[in-house]
């Protein structure tokens, strides 16, 4: 077997045994919130040119931009104004998020708290 196709084989293995990573929503809600970036965008570490967009631009969310924030081997990040930061949870049945989940109920409570 030749080096690279262990090294596939090897991946393939650890991602069918992996819970894997879904972007966690809330969190980002929260330090969106605190925060208030001019824009936040959501990706995949190192896949952010195929999974990354923007989720939040000008004091709103972003309903209508590409993501795709669920992997079984790379990290959800949010990016707020430059910084990228780690912002991912086990995927659970209860929560129901998934590779397209975007700005669920709960994480839009959140970011709109203590709004009038």
């Amino acid at each position: 077997m030749k080096t690279e196709d262990a090294m596939l084989f090897a991946a393939a293995a650890i991602a069918r045994n992996a819970v894997g990573k879904v972007f966690d929503w809330d969190k980002a809600a929260q330090l969106i919130r605190e925060r208030k970036p001019n824009v936040a965008g959501a990706g995949l570490r190192g896949d952010w040119e195929w999974t990354g967009g923007v989720i939040y631009r000008d004091g709103q969310p972003v309903l209508d931009s590409y993501t795709y924030l669920y992997s079984a081997w790379a990290t959800p990040e949010l990016e707020l104004d430059g910084e990228l930061i780690e912002c991912w949870r086990e995927p659970t049945e209860q929560l129901g998020w998934g590779s397209d989940t975007k700005w669920p109920e709960s994480a839009l409570r959140i970011l709109n708290e203590g709004r009038s």
